[in-house]
């Protein structure tokens, strides 16, 4: 039987606000096989009052290297800057969240991807798998899930090498939800001339249990959208491969829905009437975008109907509370590149790397 193929050293940071999930995330990896971390460190994000954490279930295999700390209850890219500080003196740093699941190969597989990482590679991202119903359509939830599957750099599972972490001044804690932070991170990399990678090992993600509102409460993250414009320029989303969604049809659903009720209230009936079909016609098109591919039981109908009502206002309140809160945004100092190696890194290396 041949020896498992050896990788640098490397710790795990796993950020947590508790959740069941946690559990099964740390189980599979305690039976991933490969070289295991010299260190966990398991931040929780909702520590007591006096700042102790709850005790968590760490399997056995894993109670000699993990370490528990408090986080600072500002998000989980704050979550993430804690564990890097108590993550050792390592040359990587695997994040993992709480609610995937790694492989039975995951620990063989990482190895070989951190050694198969040059000097200027910064970071090495999974390969996200989310495992869809096969004797249904997908829910809107689980879709929204699936589209992980597809992200260019998300840290879900992303390995991280100390130096380019440091580089960059770790992740930026104005992101204060689990959205968009990833993909900072990697433009700042990218910018100081560090090269991303996929990898090859795999991780599981399961679709995400929220109930009927999640899609309401996921509009947030158009306030994030904002700052991320504020500090990469209007041309973000194209350098970090992310999906213009919706928002500018949101907002014109939400201003023809505010206008027929304002015209409504001042007696205006025939132009608030024509501002109504507008909003009705609008909302209707939007609901069927989400029904049609989705599973189309009562209960799922019902809940798209709702959602579909409510999500455009509450994309586009997140989206102003956006341009309030983050005005005066700055972009951080630039990062420091990678020390000079025997190769060359070019823009044509980096975008090869992450292709």
């Amino acid at each position: 039987m041949n020896a498992p193929f050896q990788s640098p050293s490397y710790a795990v940071v796993v950020p947590t606000t508790g959740r069941p999930s946690l559990r099964l995330c740390l189980e599979a990896l305690a039976r991933s096989g490969g070289r295991p971390p010299t260190r966990v460190v398991v931040v929780h994000d909702r520590p007591g009052p006096d700042g102790t954490v709850p005790e968590l279930p760490v399997p056995h295999e894993l109670r000699g290297v993990t370490t528990v700390v408090p986080g600072l209850a500002r998000g989980p890219a704050a979550a993430r800057n804690v564990g890097a500080r108590h993550a050792g003196d390592v040359p990587w740093i695997v994040f993992l969240d709480d609610d995937v699941v790694p492989s039975a190969r995951w620990g063989e597989d990482l190895a070989r991807d951190l050694a198969a990482a040059s000097t200027g590679t910064a970071a090495v991202a999974a390969r996200i798998e989310v495992p869809l119903p096969d004797d249904r359509r997908p829910t809107d939830g689980e879709r929204n899930t699936a589209a992980l599957a597809t992200a260019r750099w998300i840290t879900a599972d992303m390995a991280v090498r100390r130096e380019a972490l440091e580089a960059v001044g770790g992740f930026d804690e104005r992101f204060r939800r689990a959205f968009r932070e990833d993909a900072d991170l990697a433009l700042r990399l990218l910018d100081g001339g560090w090269v991303l990678a996929q990898g090859r090992r795999r991780t599981a993600h399961p679709p995400r249990q929220g109930g009927r509102w999640l899609s309401v409460r996921q509009q947030a993250g158009n306030g994030d959208d904002v700052l991320m414009r504020r500090l990469h320029g209007p041309d973000w989303r194209t350098r970090a491969g992310a999906p213009r969604g919706r928002l500018s049809r949101h907002r014109a659903l939400t201003a023809a829905g505010a206008a027929a009720l304002g015209l409504a209230v001042t007696g205006r009936l025939r132009a608030a009437a024509v501002c109504g079909a507008v909003w009705g016609a609008g909302t209707a098109e939007f609901t069927l975008a989400r029904v049609l591919p989705g599973p189309r039981t009562r209960a799922e109908v019902l809940d798209m109907v709702l959602t579909s009502a409510v999500i455009p206002p509450a994309a586009t309140w997140h989206w102003l509370r956006g341009l309030v809160a983050h005005h005066n945004a700055r972009p951080r100092p630039p990062a420091r590149p990678p020390e000079p190696s025997g190769a060359a890194i070019t823009a044509e290396t980096r975008a090869e790397a992450v292709s």
